[in-house]
C-alpha cells in the first residue's frame, strides 16, 4: 500500500466520522448474520450456558472468608460477595453481598465494570476497589470498607487511569498513576511510583522511584508477612526484562536484587526464587533456560549464590506455574501440554523433597487456583478438560483432598473424542495440537477414518502464553453440539515447552509462529479430519494478528476467518495505546532492519487486490484501550475498498475482552460461531 495511510482517520476512536463508519459496518454485518430465529436461538443458548446456576463460584481466600465475584442474568454487572468454608461446602452457600455493581451503576448512572479489589492485610477490612467504564483497562480506584459495605468518605480515590496502587498499611499506599506530562511511559503505564499518605492529595505523594519513558512500567509492593516485612520496587524494562529492588525500611537507597534482567524473581518469607529465561552461570554452576532456582533471600543479598535447583526442564516438560503455601511450594508442570502437579518441601541444604499432588484427566489440565500463604498450607486445585467440566478441590499439604464443587455438563459431549497429534513445521519442529470431534472410526496409514467435517482451528502463539485443555463451554454448545470439530494448536511463541518455545519465535523468528499454524492446518487435511473448504479459524489479540497473517499469507488453507481485537498494522502498532510495550515481542518497526522482517508479514501492509482471500469477520471494541480498534477498522476498510468479502462488528463496550457482561459475550460468540459455521463447507 502507499506510504501514506489513507485510513488514519479511523484511529480517532470516538471521532464522529469514525463512529459513523463503525455504525454503518455494524448495521451491515448484524443485518446479514445476527438476525433470524436460528441466530436468536444460538445466542440464547450461549447466554443460558454463561448464566447457568450450576457454574462453580470460584473463590479467593482473604482471612476467614472466601470471596467470589458472580455474574448471572439477574446481576449482569456482578456481585462481589463472600462466604465461609463451612458454607461453601454446602450445595447452596449463604453469601454475604459486599458490593452490588449493578446497583452501584444504577445509582451513579455509570456503566461500571468490575476490575477487582486489593484487600489490606492483615485484617482484610479495607479494599482498594477498581471500576472501569465499559470494560477498558483504565479504571477508577476507590477505597471501600468491607465490614460497613460502603466507600470510605475522603478515603483513597483516583480518577480513571491505568493506575498501579497497593497497600502499605492502613494509612499509606504505593501509587503509580497519570500525574500529568512526563508521568507515563511510552506504553501508557506509570513511570513514577510514589508513597501516598492518607489525607493528602495524590500530587503530594513522595516519589520512591522513577523509571524511564521507554520502560513499560514501574510499581512497588509491600509484603506484610510477620517477621518478613519487606518493600520492593519493580521496574519493567520491557515485556520480558525486569529489575527488582529492595526498599530498605530505614529509607536508604534502593538495593538491586542482582538476578538477570530476563529472569523472574520473587520472594516468600526466607526464600528467593528465580526462574530463568536464558542460561545463567552463577556460583560456579550453569543453570539452563526454564529452570526454577531457590536460595535464602538474606544469603543471596549478602553475596551467596549457592542455589538449589527445584525444577529443571527437559525436551518434553516445562514449568507452567508455581505457588507458595506457608511452608511448601506447589508446581504446575506441563509434559507435552498435559499437566502434572507437585508439592515441594524446602530443605536447609540439598534437594527439596518432591511429591505428586492429585492427578488430572487424560489430555486434561489442572492448576493451583488459590493458596493461603499468610497462614497455612491450604490449596485449591482446578481440574478440567475439553469435554470434562471443571472440578474444584481443596486440600492441606500432607492431608486428604476433598472435592468442593463440580460444574455441570453444559453441552452434550457424548460420543466426542479428544486426541493429540503432532504436525511438522517447515524447519522440522514437531508442533502439538489437540483435536476434539465426534468419535471417528478406525483408519490406517495416518488417516483417522471419517473424511472431512466443519472444523474450527484456533491458536495464539505469543508472549510465552500456554494454551492448555479447558472446558469448551461456549464452543461446546455452539460448535461441537452441532457436529463440528474443534482444534487447539500449541504453536511456538507460547510457553508450552518453556521459554525457548517462545524465544524461538520473537522478532526475526516470528515467521515460525505462522509456519507452525499453517503446518497444523495442512496436517488436519492430511489426516482426513477436514478439508480446506470446511476449515475455519478464529483468534484474538496476538491471536488476531495470527489470523491476519493467515488471511494474507495462507488464504488457500481456510474457508473463513474470525479475527478479534487484533493487531494488524504492525507499522504503527507501537504508536497506538499499549503497543510500545510489545516491541520486545515483535521488534521496532522504526528500525529499518527490524521493519524488514515485520513488514514481510504485517497484514495491513500485505493486503493485495487479487482475489482469493476467504471471507473474514473483524470484531473489536470501542473501549479496548490495550489493542487499538483502529487496527481492525483500517484493515476492514482497506479490504472493502479492494472488493474483498469482509464483515465488521465493533462493540461499544467490553475493553480488550470484547464484551463487558454475559449478554454481550453471548452475542459476540453467537456472531462469530454462526459466521464461521455458515462459511464452513459452503
Amino acid at each position: 500500500m502507499a506510504d501514506e495511510d489513507p485510513y488514519l482517520w479511523l484511529e480517532d476512536v470516538t471521532g464522529e466520522r469514525a463512529l459513523d463508519w463503525v455504525r454503518a459496518r455494524n448495521e451491515e454485518s448484524t443485518g446479514r448474520y445476527a438476525t433470524g430465529p436460528a441466530f436468536d436461538a444460538l445466542r440464547e443458548d450461549l447466554r443460558a450456558v454463561l448464566d447457568a446456576e450450576g457454574r462453580i463460584p470460584y473463590v479467593t481466600r482473604r482471612g476467614e472468608y472466601l470471596y467470589n465475584f458472580w455474574q448471572d442474568a439477574e446481576h449482569p454487572r456482578g456481585l462481589w460477595r463472600r462466604t465461609t468454608l463451612e458454607q461453601y461446602r454446602t450445595d447452596a452457600p449463604a453469601w454475604e453481598v459486599v458490593l452490588d455493581v449493578d446497583a452501584l451503576a444504577r445509582d451513579e448512572d455509570e456503566n461500571w465494570v468490575w476490575h477487582g479489589a486489593d484487600v489490606l492485610r492483615p485484617g482484610h477490612r479495607l479494599a482498594l476497589v477498581e471500576l472501569s467504564r465499559g470494560g477498558a483497562d483504565a479504571a477508577v480506584v476507590r477505597e471501600f470498607d468491607i465490614e460497613e459495605r460502603r466507600f470510605v468518605k475522603d478515603g483513597f480515590e483516583l480518577p480513571e487511569a491505568k493506575s498501579r496502587v497497593g497497600w502499605i498499611d492502613a494509612d499509606r499506599v504505593y501509587l503509580g498513576t497519570d500525574f500529568g506530562e512526563g508521568s507515563l511511559t511510552e506504553s501508557g503505564y506509570p513511570r513514577l511510583v510514589k508513597e501516598w499518605r492518607r489525607g493528602t492529595p495524590p500530587d503530594q505523594a513522595v516519589t520512591v522511584f522513577e523509571g524511564r519513558t521507554e520502560d513499560v512500567s514501574v510499581s512497588a509492593h509491600h509484603d506484610p508477612t510477620p517477621g518478613f516485612e519487606r518493600d520492593f520496587v519493580h521496574r519493567g524494562i520491557d515485556f520480558f526484562r525486569d529489575e527488582l529492588f529492595l526498599r530498605p525500611s530505614d529509607g536508604s537507597e534502593l538495593v538491586r536484587v542482582e538476578v538477570p534482567e530476563d529472569a523472574e524473581a520473587s520472594v516468600h518469607r526466607e526464600w528467593l526464587l528465580v526462574r530463568t529465561r536464558s542460561p545463567w552461570r552463577t556460583g560456579g554452576r550453569d543453570h539452563p533456560t526454564g529452570a526454577l532456582l531457590a536460595i535464602g533471600f538474606e544469603e543471596f543479598m549478602a553475596g551467596g549464590r549457592g542455589f538449589t535447583t527445584v525444577f529443571e526442564p527437559d525436551g518434553r516438560t516445562s514449568l507452567e506455574d508455581y505457588r507458595w503455601t506457608r511452608n511448601h511450594l506447589l508446581l504446575t508442570v506441563l509434559r507435552d501440554v498435559a499437566t502434572e502437579l507437585r508439592v515441594l518441601t524446602p530443605a536447609g541444604e540439598g534437594p527439596w523433597a518432591s511429591e505428586p499432588l492429585p492427578g488430572t484427566p487424560p489430555l486434561g489440565s489442572a492448576g493451583i487456583l488459590d493458596t493461603n500463604p499468610e497462614d497455612d498450607d491450604e490449596f485449591l486445585t482446578l481440574t478440567t478438560g475439553f469435554t470434562t467440566p471443571p472440578t474444584l478441590s481443596r486440600g492441606v499439604v500432607g492431608g486428604p483432598v476433598e472435592v468442593l464443587k463440580r460444574a455441570p455438563d453444559l453441552f452434550d459431549a457424548e460420543g466426542t473424542a479428544v486426541e493429540q497429534h503432532f504436525a511438522v513445521s517447515e524447519d522440522g519442529t514437531r508442533i502439538p495440537y489437540f483435536v476434539v470431534r465426534p468419535r471417528p472410526g478406525g483408519g490406517a496409514d495416518g488417516a483417522d477414518g471419517e473424511e472431512g467435517g466443519r472444523t474450527l482451528l484456533t491458536g495464539y502463539g505469543g508472549f510465552e502464553v500456554s494454551l492448555t485443555p479447558d472446558y469448551l463451554t461456549v464452543v461446546g454448545r455452539g460448535w461441537l453440539e452441532r457436529g463440528g470439530t474443534y482444534v487447539l494448536a500449541n504453536i511456538r511463541g507460547g510457553g508450552e515447552y518453556g521459554p525457548e518455545w517462545h524465544t524461538q519465535a520473537v522478532k526475526a523468528g516470528r515467521h515460525k509462529v505462522y509456519e507452525d499454524f499453517a503446518a497444523v492446518a495442512r496436517d488436519l487435511v492430511r489426516r482426513g479430519v477436514t478439508t480446506p473448504a470446511e476449515l475455519v479459524i478464529q483468534g484474538g489479540s496476538n491471536g488476531g494478528l495470527l489470523m491476519g497473517v493467515m488471511l494474507t499469507r495462507y488464504p488457500e488453507l481456510f474457508a473463513a476467518i474470525a479475527c478479534q481485537v487484533p493487531l494488524l498494522d504492525m507499522k504503527r502498532y507501537h504508536k497506538l495505546l499499549a503497543g510500545a510495550s510489545w516491541t520486545a515481542e515483535y521488534g521496532d518497526p522504526d528500525d529499518p532492519e527490524q521493519w524488514a522482517y515485520i513488514g514481510a508479514y504485517s497484514p495491513y501492509q500485505n493486503i493485495r487486490e487479487q482475489p482469493g482471500y476467504p471471507p473474514v469477520l473483524f470484531a473489536t471494541s470501542t473501549r479496548d484501550d490495550r489493542v487499538h480498534p483502529g487496527h481492525a477498522r483500517k484493515m476492514a476498510a482497506r479490504m472493502l475498498e479492494l472488493g474483498h468479502t469482509v464483515d465488521y462488528y465493533e462493540n461499544t463496550e467490553g475493553g480488550h475482552g470484547g464484551a463487558s457482561n454475559n449478554e454481550q459475550t453471548a452475542f459476540k460468540w453467537a456472531l462469530v460461531l454462526d459466521y464461521l459455521w455458515t462459511h464452513a463447507g459452503t
